[in-house]
């Protein structure tokens, strides 16, 4: 029976959902069977099987003792705006000053921030669908009215420019994210010159989720705020959580326009205050660091890439997604006969192995699984070999 509350909450917070699940169900009962010693492989989430570099923490360690333990500049410390501005200008094109970085508690708190400055209460944002779970209550949160852009999974999950201009009748932004979470797709030229095309035809601010820009297998990661006219619309998400292995020290960033910036500067002052200054201190560090950091962190995934590629091309029932980047393989299960979401349950109950289900991340996904390279490569080589034996097993039972 469902509780009443009296005062009630407000509907923003009881409508987050729209009255649908988060999607993360199969990975809160795998966590579950593993608090109760089952030895569950959990493919779910996209957790390094690392830790964050010693010397990051070391970096860490001085400044924390050095005293940089209280309130922290708002808008981030001036060494790691710089510092991120420096990063986006070498790799973009794009020139980037510190006023045009904020620094947030991690990408998703961007995110939030971001559909804050770009829509007022009512107004329809835009996003692709498969889509990183968290974002339709993101844009609820906001006050947006979420409104999906469907990816066939014919074209690799690229959003078409038909369907973009479609939903574009009355919006308000776009939100895109590449490399993709959960595809694996990286917009190339084409696809990132329609959607600027989009957003100049209707006017839609661009939000650029681009975590996983490091993490890139096939061509090169483009960012659209390098695109002829949208670094006045674009504003793009980033941060350290994949990039540096720093998922719990939450460092993300918003790169936009200068006056964006300072308003959003009045939010982060009247919501989250500000990142930890000795986090700040070890980020600026890691990100001025000259080394082979980065690479040295995405190279496995792309080695678990291969790994997945080669099972999956020794059997003919599942089939792989060809992932361009980021640390997730996309396995097509439509041929089963089950859902995404049938699979997963019955492979967590039959071989204690967890994956997300594709349902989770949308309708476009639906018959699909999503697979987080997350685990070393014997233990990635063994679910995924267990994974297709359970699929190709006569008869499966067909889960609506």
């Amino acid at each position: 029976m469902a509780q009443t509350l009296s005062p009630p909450v407000s509907r923003r917070l009881s409508h987050l959902l729209d009255g649908g699940s988060d999607g993360w169900g199969v990975y809160r009962r795998a966590r579950a069977l593993a608090a109760r010693g089952v030895a569950v492989t959990d493919l779910t989430i996209g957790e390094h099987d690392i830790g964050t570099d010693p010397a990051i923490l070391d970096a860490m360690d001085r400044a924390a003792r050095g005293g940089h333990t209280g309130y922290a500049a708002v808008p981030g410390t001036e060494a790691l705006r710089r510092a991120v501005a420096d990063r986006v200008s070498a790799r973009t094109g794009v020139p980037t000053a510190p006023a045009n970085v904020l620094i947030t508690p991690g990408g998703q708190a961007g995110l939030f921030a971001a559909h804050m400055a770009a829509c007022d209460p009512g107004d329809v944002a835009l996003y692709c669908d498969p889509y990183y779970a968290t974002y339709p209550g993101t844009l609820r949160a906001a006050g947006a009215v979420p409104r999906a852009v469907l990816c066939d999974p014919a074209r690799g999950f690229q959003p078409a420019r038909a369907a973009l201009d479609a939903a574009a009748q009355g919006a308000r932004s776009l939100l895109i994210n590449t490399p993709n979470n959960p595809t694996g797709a990286v917009y190339g030229p084409e696809t990132l010159a329609d959607i600027a095309a989009v957003c100049r035809a209707h006017d839609l601010w661009l939000i650029s989720d681009e975590v996983y820009d490091t993490q890139v297998w096939d061509g090169r990661h483009l960012s659209p705020r390098a695109l002829p006219d949208m670094a006045a619309r674009t504003l793009v998400v980033g941060s350290m959580s994949k990039s540096h292995a720093m998922t719990g020290s939450r460092i993300g960033w918003i790169v936009g326009p200068e006056l964006v910036v300072a308003q959003l500067i009045d939010l982060a002052t009247n919501t989250t205050y500000g990142v930890p200054g000795y986090i700040q201190d070890a980020a600026a560090w890691a990100l001025a660091d000259t080394g082979d950091l980065e690479a040295r962190i995405a190279a496995p995934f792309r080695r678990r890439r291969a790994i997945a590629q080669r099972l999956v091309d020794g059997q003919s029932v599942v089939r792989l997604v060809p992932p361009q980047g980021a640390m997730y393989a996309m396995l097509d299960v439509r041929a089963t006969g089950m859902s995404g979401e049938g699979f997963a349950e019955a492979l967590l109950d039959r071989h204690a192995i967890a994956v997300m289900p594709g349902e989770s991340f949308g309708r476009a996904a639906a018959g699909h699984v999503r697979v987080a390279l997350t685990v070393d490569d014997t233990r990635l080589e063994d679910a995924l070999a267990r994974l297709l034996s359970f699929a190709g097993e006569p008869p499966l039972e067909a889960t609506a």
